[in-house]
């Protein structure tokens, strides 16, 4: 009987829980996972972490090596549904841009601000001349996606919420099968959300979900080649270089989202030095304060082991 139930763990498809499928394309190596998980040991990564009325939460955090032939998947708690603070504005991006591809409008298309999504009252990057967005701006689509990638922008985030419209967005990220990974707020009080949406749960995502999403984009697969070349041209454009791109060589491109907010630090990307190429997407559930030096450590020791696999 224990042999049948081996035989039959062995045949079956690797699924990590109710929700989550690893895609057939990826590889998954036992070394690979057991170097990672010794990454995060060695940073004190792997454990229970206080995260307020929220209870206790877990790193979420995937690498996908794409040296090889075929991508090979490893990480820690990749399957872990965690809050993903700004990073999902990534996600918000990807079905405004599938929207342009389908000429429903264009990205210099003018759009006015309404008051309600003028929710900044600062700059999350100081040295960004850009002003803040107020009620009555004209700006084009474009513009606010730029804004809201490069300087993780929560007004127009919320601009794109409204023009791309929630179903739509989560409809994409289901056609994928990133189930579980839905946009359900917008970036504002939840007695300003919209009808419908003033008790639905936060958003969340996972690592796996957040990886597989930037692979599609790297091999031009989200959608079109189109919109996977424009995610990729705004990921390369992010001011925020405070986290796992502190410990990235400075010859390495890194096309990434980053998010931060109360307890949570997140950064997700795509790293290419020209001979070294992976992807990795880490959500930590810590202050940022804290978890900055973490992401610099952790970026750098992650790089390490990618150049000495190629």
């Amino acid at each position: 009987m224990k042999k049948l139930l081996l035989i039959l763990i062995v045949l079956c498809p690797v699924v990590l829980s109710q929700s989550v499928e690893i895609p057939s394309y990826y590889k998954v190596d036992d070394n690979f996972n057991q170097a990672l998980r010794n990454i995060i040991l060695e940073l004190e990564l792997e454990q229970n972490f206080d995260v307020g009325e929220d209870g206790v939460e877990q790193i979420s955090f995937a690498v996908v090596d794409m040296n090889g032939e075929e991508p090979i998947l490893g990480g820690v708690n990749y399957d872990n549904f965690i809050y993903p603070a700004s990073v999902y504005k990534m996600y918000v991006a990807a079905e405004v841009l599938h929207q342009v591809s389908q000429r429903k409008y264009s990205l210099y298309d003018e759009y006015v601000v309404s008051g309600h999504n003028a929710v900044d009252r600062s700059k999350g990057i100081k040295s960004d001349p850009r002003p803040l967005l107020k009620e009555n701006d004209t700006v084009t689509i474009y513009y606010l996606l730029d804004l809201m990638i490069t300087r993780s922008d929560n007004a127009s985030a919320n601009c794109l919420i409204d023009i791309a419209q929630r179903p739509n967005i989560d409809y994409l990220l289901h056609t994928y099968g990133w189930k579980g990974s839905e946009v359900t707020r917008k970036f504002l009080r939840r007695t300003f959300e919209d009808s419908g949406y003033e008790n639905v749960r936060g958003t969340e995502t996972c690592a796996l979900h957040a990886a597989d999403f930037l692979y599609r984009i790297y091999t031009l697969k989200l959608v079109n080649p189109w919109v996977s070349m424009q995610m990729l041209s705004l990921l390369g454009s992010q001011l925020d270089k405070s986290k796992l791109a502190a410990g990235l060589s400075a010859n390495a491109m890194f096309y990434h989202k980053t998010g931060w907010f109360s307890y949570w630090t997140n950064d997700v990307g795509i790293v290419d030095d020209g001979n070294v190429r992976y992807i990795i997407a880490c959500f930590l559930p810590m202050p940022e304060k804290e978890a900055l030096p973490k992401f610099k450590a952790l970026s750098t020791r992650v790089y390490e082991l990618m150049k000495s696999r190629r």
